[in-house]
């Protein structure tokens, strides 16, 4: 009889190469959301029975235990000195993600109070994550994850978007979300109400309001809505000769620069190559975030205090650095396949 965890090799992030043998003084202890981290009577049983374990889960980076402490417990209580390992490739945040996520599965259950500590340590740690994202993985209910979420509000990070359980990236606010169907439409504005409510992250009646305010000239906003960060109008569409002519990776002047930016973000937020993996849905958060207007930029200047003048201006100066780093090796690659 075989002793299960989980079927780990088909989980994203698991080394699909299958287990290997690894000592057992090789691994950290879990970073479990358990109160209580071992059950003795139940690794006495597990020792005491003639049960094949199967592989428990570790994290490479840390080589500590996500999933199957009272398995390796029980293999040091038979005098073994290895035991079979499948490796989770991941962030230490991913990894503690996927631990609650198997012991809500399977096994000795958590109890609802440990669910609602792990909850807490997500939302800080993937505050970009929707309610029901991490309620899926938490064992709790949406909304007893948006009152946690509320309830530590100062805690956590703040994002304009969140991550839901099919990976995508919305917009938080739903004046965001129509700015956002705004720059689909005027994008692509043969595109059906189906695509652009994908895109944006929003209803069709929403995309179909949308449109139906811009034909008669109005805001894609309605008056009182214009919460969230970005314009309330929908900046002009680019015609395509005028990014022709210039080589790869050169910028272009004044506003036709803001424009093509906001029109390459619509279609990065539609790419899904982007929204399948960490580091897509990574740069997809800090874009979003940081799409703000000049006038916006300037109102944020205005309100610092004098003492975080210049925290402020070490941090951004840092940031800008970083992005304009990541912009010369872009443009090396884009000129490269020109």
């Amino acid at each position: 009889m075989t002793v299960t965890g989980n079927s780990t090799p088909a989980m994203p992030g698991v080394d699909p190469s299958g287990p290997r043998r690894v000592p057992l003084d090789a691994l950290k202890p879990s970073d479990s959301p358990r109160a209580r981290r071992l059950d003795e009577e139940h690794v006495r049983k597990l020792a005491d029975s003639d049960w094949e374990f199967e592989p428990i889960l570790v994290h490479r980076g840390t080589m500590r235990v996500i999933d199957g402490t009272h398995r390796l417990s029980a293999t040091a209580l038979r005098g073994r000195r290895e035991i079979a390992v499948r490796f989770f490739d991941g962030s230490e945040a991913d990894a503690y993600v996927m631990s609650v996520q198997l012991n809500v599965r399977h096994g000795l259950p958590l109890t609802p109070a440990e669910r609602r500590l792990a909850a807490g340590r997500i939302l800080r740690s993937h505050p970009h994550w929707s309610d029901r994202a991490i309620a899926e993985r938490t064992g709790l209910s949406g909304k007893t994850v948006g009152k946690l979420r509320r309830g530590a509000s100062a805690e956590i990070p703040q994002s304009h978007t969140r991550t839901g359980r099919d990976g995508t990236v919305r917009p938080l606010s739903s004046a965001e979300g129509r700015r956002l169907a705004a720059a689909l439409l005027a994008e692509d504005p043969g595109a059906s109400l189906r695509e652009l409510a994908r895109g944006a992250g929003v209803s069709t009646g929403t995309v179909r309001d949308v449109r139906d305010r811009l034909r008669r000239g109005e805001s894609p906003v309605p008056q009182g809505r214009r919460d969230g960060a970005g314009p309330a109008v929908v900046p002009p569409q680019v015609p395509r000769q005028r990014t022709a002519e210039r080589p790869p990776g050169e910028a272009p002047p004044g506003d036709v620069a803001a424009d093509l930016a906001s029109a390459a973000l619509r279609k990065l937020i539609r790419d899904p190559a982007l929204k399948a993996t960490d580091s897509g849905r990574l740069l997809l958060r800090a874009l979003l975030t940081t799409e703000l207007t000049p006038d916006q930029w300037e109102r944020i200047a205005d309100a610092l205090p004098p003492h975080s003048v210049p925290l402020v201006h070490v941090a951004a100066a840092r940031r800008s650095a970083e992005w304009s780093a990541l912009a010369d090796v872009l443009a090396r690659r884009a000129r490269g396949a020109a």
